[in-house]
């Protein structure tokens, strides 16, 4: 036992853990939809395998091993969807982070006027948010300080239009040709609105909730950016963020937004 403790190197305990940890980012990505029973479905099939192999039963294993050829192939099909999250979260979590950080330094002294046109950004937001949930007008807000969301823009109409609450009432008004479907802020701009969200039926909310909570949870959870929804029935306030939606006030809103870097 002393020996195979000796004989273990520094390299395969950082082998192990960066496998457990690809494993845990995977199955995070897994546990909220029905494609974990497949993976886990595939996980047995291949344990069967394994065991088939080591008790030498040729013709088991052969079949076994005829699946597991092809495995891989169907796995990428099957889990399409799960995969793009994957790399996106890898890509966007620890990627993007070390790149917005290196760049705030470059432009730290820029900082001050880049604080104050966030703050003016996110005032004219939570302004349009407050109307819009008075008068109890459905409206769904993509978020965005990093992605600019650009395959989801060209579903709808792009405006690269500035921020301005008023801009934003008059989308979500009700006889505007625009207001059905979701608008996307990226940086200081309106970039586009009527976007068509996308909408994974697979997903369980809560009752009260409708298909624009799902949208909103459905994009949240494919792009990890948050989305502000308005219910229509409620005027109440949500968010749908770090793969959950939670209902909000105005300074909850305001303190989720002041975390971002438009």
């Amino acid at each position: 036992m002393l020996a195979f403790f000796i004989s273990i190197r520094f390299i395969d305990v950082i082998d192990i853990f960066l496998v457990a940890f690809l494993l845990y980012q995977f199955f995070k990505l897994l546990k909220d939809s029905i494609a974990i029973y497949i993976f886990i479905g595939f996980f047995f099939i291949y344990l069967l395998w394994l065991i088939v192999k080591a008790l030498n039963m040729e013709m088991l294993s052969l079949i076994l091993g005829q699946f597991m050829g092809v495995g891989v192939i169907a796995l990428i099909v099957v889990f399409q969807q799960e995969l793009r999250r994957f790399l996106l979260l890898i890509g966007r979590k620890y990627f993007a982070n070390i790149n917005i950080h290196f760049i705030e330094d470059i432009i730290k002294a820029k900082s001050t006027i880049h604080t104050e046109q966030n703050n003016q950004i996110i005032d004219e937001i939570i302004k349009a948010i407050k109307k819009l949930s008075q008068q109890k007008t459905g409206a769904l807000i993509v978020v965005s300080d990093f992605l600019k969301l650009n395959s989801f823009a060209e579903t709808g109409v792009i405006i690269n239009g500035e921020v301005n609450h008023q801009i934003l009432l008059s989308i979500f008004f009700k006889n505007n040709p625009l207001h059905d479907g979701a608008v996307i802020i990226h940086r200081h701009k309106i970039l586009a609105a009527k976007v068509i969200l996308p909408i994974n039926n697979e997903l369980m909310i809560n009752e009260n909730y409708g298909t624009r909570h799902l949208s909103a949870l459905s994009m949240n959870i494919e792009t990890d950016v948050p989305v502000i929804i308005v219910s229509e029935e409620t005027g109440k306030i949500s968010v749908a963020n770090n793969k959950t939606i939670k209902q909000v006030s105005d300074e909850e809103l305001r303190k989720m937004l002041n975390k971002m870097n438009f």
